[in-house]
Order: C-alpha cells, then structure tokens, then sequence
C-alpha cells in the first residue's frame, strides 16, 4: 500500500508542472510554437565516370551454313527413293534413283559407235598406207592419196565425236542415281515415285549443313551513324570489325554456349528497312546429332548481343533514379547548399540494373536513388551516401530491377 502512495505522490509531481504551462499558455492567449521538421533525408550516389563494355543487342534470325538445292543433272521417271525425309544424311549416300533403263541402252548405243569409228579409223590408216607408195611408181594419182588422207581425217573426226558422246551417256546414266553432295540434314522430298522431273528445273530436296550456323542481325543506319560519331570522339573504342563476338539468346531466355564470331558485314543500306545486315557464325557441335537432340534450327528468331565495344567515361546511375516527366527523362541532384535541383538527362540504354546516361551529369554530383517522395526542387535534404546507409541498415532492402532488352 505505501509503494501504491509513493507511486500516486510521483505521478502527481509529473503532472503539475506540465498543468501549470498549459494553463499559462491559456490564459496569454498564445498558441504553443511547433517544433521545425527535420529536412529530409535522401539517399544519393556520386557520379563517377568508368570504363565498361558496350555490348548492343539486335534481333537475328538463324540461316543453315550451307543450304544445298538437290536438283536432277537428267529428265526422267524417280523410280525409288533412298532417303527418310528430316533425317541426317552423309556426303555420298543414296538419295534419287531415275529410271535407268532408257539411258542405258543410249549408253551402250554410243559405245557400240566408238568402236564401230575405231573400226573405219583403222581401215582408213590402211588405205593410206597402201595408197603412199603406189604414188611413187606412179601407179595413182595424186587424188587417190588425198582422198585416202581425208578419209583418214573423217574417220578420227567420227570417233572423236563418239567417244564424246559416250561421255555424255555415261554421266546421264551416272545421274540417274543422285547421291548427297554434303553432309547434312535434309527436308521433305518435294517429289515421289512415279513422277516426272526436268533436269536442273525440278527442285528434288534440300539439304542444310547445320555445323556451323549463321545468324543475320539488321543494323539500323541510326545506330552505325552514332557508333560513327562515338568512335570519332573516341568515346567508344573497337577492334578490327570481323573480330567482333556475339552471344546468342534464344526466345525462351536460355543463352547458348558458344559465341560465334563475325564473318560478313553487307556493303549496301537496305531500303526496304534502312538497316545493314551483318553475319555471325557459331559453331554448332549438335548440327550432326539426330533430330530432337539439337534445338538449334535454321530460321529461329533470336537476340545477338555483340561484344568488343569498350565505352570510356561512361555514367552509369541506377534505373530507379532515373524519373520520366512530361519533357522526358530527369533525375534530383543534390547541389552544395543541400538543395535539391530536377535535372533533365539523356538516358540512352540500360545496362542491368543502370541506365546509361549520355548526356546531363557531370563527375562529382550526387544523384538521388531513394527518397524521391519526401522531396521537391528547391527543398533542403539532408543527404545520406547509399553506401553508408547500407552500412547502417541492419537489414538492406533489395529493390527488383526490370529487365527489358535495349
């Protein structure tokens, strides 16, 4: 019960002298001053200019090394096929059978003529040299020999003759079998037994080599026309141009694991698109594996991230800094007297979690990335380096980046 007292008594104490002020400020009329807020505080960054790489992506579209057209060298009847459309064939394997029968029979045809004018060319070699020597005893004339020497000439002229047509009936009959030039894999057949094909019109089949593999990026001329000023200014440097990388990234967002290199850049602006077309060529160990164990294909759309760039003094500043407004892009800077000022900047591409600013910042100036609500331009903040309240913070917050392609 006393410590119950004690308790009432020391309260009461409290109490009376904050009583005895309100009643005072009551009875002058005045209302009690309210304390000055704290300015602000802000998390800031400070500017500072580095080398990175410059890697700019470009969509690409993947082609075959080599697509080869499979066209018949004679015209005929397919007769069989060797082949199973969509598999993986090897230079000299079976794939067309025409008819051979008519172009046998003209084969042996032109043989049979061979040695019929090597007969006549024989004969013709035995006149003249019986013919020669009767001229000297006068026994014939002069025409007599020149008769038996133009024989003579006609008969090789006809065997030569022969003998090329026996060379043109033995590669028709030769191409009746159509083998596969490379190694590959080949598409649907575009005809089947039964049908009739023109030679070099018909188009049988295609076989595309997949080891290696191209792929074609389109250049905007915008783009070749700043990388041209960048490098003038010596803002961005590069090597020779055909020791370029790429790292390719297909549609789902899986990265494939060989970077290919590039190989041809075309010399003509494309009207159509105002783009210039560049060739990348990766290698391709799958490219020989059975279908459905490489996922590589001709004519997948894919991104191409080109590395070999280095951009020098560049400003990097996190993407949340960076604020759009109805002018375009700005940020807060924090100037000497702790003000903070909207400053208008040229964000041109993201890099990760940053944005690349080409043009607003100077080296030395602290930018705001948190605390952008509690302030407007002309207000004084209290400013706080990320770094240091990172240290502070017993539990750091990670604030998720977006991810979006440049």
């Amino acid at each position: 019960m006393q410590r119950i007292f004690q308790w009432i008594i020391a309260d009461a104490a409290y109490r009376l002298p904050v009583l005895l002020l309100a009643l005072l400020a009551a009875c002058s009329g005045q209302p009690p001053e309210s304390p000055v807020p704290p300015p602000p505080q802000v998390e800031v960054i400070t500017v500072t200019p580095q080398t990175v790489d410059d890697q700019p992506e470009f969509i690409g579209q993947t082609e075959a090394f080599r697509p080869v057209e499979i066209r018949p060298q004679v015209s005929g009847i397919i007769k069989k096929i060797h082949f199973t459309e969509g598999r993986n064939v090897k230079k000299g394997d079976k794939l067309y059978l025409i008819d051979p029968v008519p172009f046998k029979a003209i084969y042996l045809s032109s043989k049979a003529k061979v040695a019929q004018s090597q007969a006549r060319l024989t004969q013709a070699k035995q006149d003249l040299a019986r013919v020669k020597p009767l001229l000297e005893k006068q026994a014939v004339s002069k025409k007599d020999v020149d008769d038996a020497e133009a024989g003579m000439l006609a008969a090789r002229a006809t065997l030569e003759a022969a003998q090329n047509d026996l060379i043109k009936a033995k590669f028709d009959l030769d191409n009746t079998l159509i083998t596969a030039p490379v190694n590959g894999r080949i598409g649907r057949s575009q005809f089947y037994e039964g049908r009739l094909v023109s030679a070099q019109e018909s188009l049988l089949a295609t076989i595309d080599q997949l080891d290696p593999m191209y792929v074609n990026v389109n250049v905007p001329e915008s783009y070749l026309l700043r990388r041209r000023r960048e490098l003038a200014a010596n803002k961005v440097e590069r090597p020779d141009i055909f020791k370029l990388r790429g790292v390719m990234t297909f549609s789902d967002g899986s990265v494939y694991p060989h970077e290919g290199i590039l190989d041809f850049a075309d010399v003509t602006i494309r009207p159509q698109s105002g783009s210039l077309q560049g060739r990348f060529k990766f290698p391709n160990p799958e490219g020989g594996m059975a279908p459905g164990d490489s996922y590589f294909y001709p004519g997948q759309f894919v991104r191409v991230r080109i590395k070999g760039y280095i951009r020098n003094n560049a400003v990097l500043i996190p993407q949340r800094a960076v604020q759009q407004g109805p002018s375009g892009s700005f940020v807060y800077v924090i100037d000497a007297q702790e003000t903070a000022q909207l400053r208008p900047v040229q964000a041109s591409a993201w890099r990760g979690t940053e944005w690349l600013i080409e043009s607003g910042l100077q080296p030395g100036e602290r930018v705001v990335v948190e605390g952008f609500f509690r302030i407007l331009p002309g207000v004084k903040v209290h400013a706080v380096a990320q770094q240091q309240q990172e240290n502070a913070a017993t539990e750091p917050s990670v604030e998720p980046a977006q991810q979006v392609a440049p």
